[in-house]
C-alpha cells in the first residue's frame, strides 16, 4: 500500500455562491511508476466528475473536477465522501486510497478564508486560480506554464524566502542516494522520507504557482 496525497483534502459547496459549484482537487504522483486512479462517491447522483478514471504519469499531478449536481436547502450540512483508489498499472490491484469529504454549505463563503479551487459558472476558472486550471491535464512537480497570467503580471506578490529555501532542501533530498545504495555520498535517505519529501516539494510547487 501506498499513500495517496491529494489537495484539499475536503471540498465545501456554497448554496449561495455559484462560483463554489465545481471544485477541484489536485491529485498527485510522487512515486517513479505510473499509477492508475478512480473516483467513487457515496452520493453519485448528486455529483458529477470529470473523467473520474485515468493514469498519472510518474511524478507528476492531474486535476480532477467535482460538480455539485443536486444544489438545494434539503442537501445542506449533508456530508458525502468521495474516495480516490490508486491502482497498479500492470497488475490492476488497488495500492492506495484516500476519502475526500464534500458538504454543501447555506449561504456563502468567507472570502478570506476559502481557498479551495473554484471554477465560475461559465466554466471560466477563476481569476484567483486561472494560472492553475489552465496548466497542463498532468503537469510535472516544479515545472510553471510560462503562459499562465501569473507569469506575465509584473506587480505580483514574492515568494516567501522560507518557502523557497524548503523547495530547495526537498530537491536536494530527492538528489540524494536511497538507503542501502553503494555510494561516495555520505548521506542516504530511505525510500519512505523521499515520499515525503516529494509530496512537501508538491505543495511547495502549488503555494509558487498561487504567488
Amino acid at each position: 500500500k501506498v499513500p495517496v496525497f491529494a489537495f484539499p483534502s475536503s471540498v465545501d459547496f456554497y448554496l449561495g455562491s455559484q462560483s463554489t459549484y465545481k471544485r477541484v482537487v489536485t491529485l498527485y504522483n510522487p512515486y517513479d511508476f505510473a499509477v492508475r486512479f478512480k473516483v467513487y462517491c457515496t452520493a453519485p447522483d448528486k455529483y458529477i466528475v470529470v473523467d473520474p478514471e485515468g493514469s498519472i504519469k510518474p511524478m507528476c499531478q492531474i486535476d480532477l473536477v467535482f460538480r455539485h449536481n443536486a444544489l438545494s436547502p434539503a442537501n445542506c450540512n449533508v456530508t458525502d465522501k468521495f474516495r480516490i483508489q490508486l491502482h497498479d498499472h500492470t497488475t490492476k490491484q488497488v495500492i492506495g486510497k484516500k476519502d475526500i469529504p464534500a458538504t454543501l454549505h447555506p449561504g456563502v463563503p468567507d472570502s478570506k478564508n476559502d481557498d479551495r479551487l473554484s471554477i465560475s459558472p461559465s466554466g471560466e476558472p477563476t481569476e484567483r486560480q486561472s494560472s492553475e486550471l489552465r496548466l497542463p491535464s498532468q503537469q510535472p512537480f516544479g515545472v510553471k506554464d510560462s503562459q499562465s497570467p501569473s507569469s506575465s503580471r509584473g506587480g505580483g506578490s514574492s515568494v516567501n524566502p522560507i518557502i523557497l529555501l524548503t523547495g530547495l532542501v526537498c530537491v536536494i533530498a530527492l538528489l540524494l542516494p536511497n538507503e542501502g545504495e553503494q555510494n561516495s555520498v555520505p548521506v542516504h535517505v530511505s525510500h519512505n522520507l523521499k515520499l515525503v519529501f516529494s509530496y512537501v516539494l508538491g505543495l511547495v510547487t502549488m503555494v509558487i504557482f498561487r504567488s
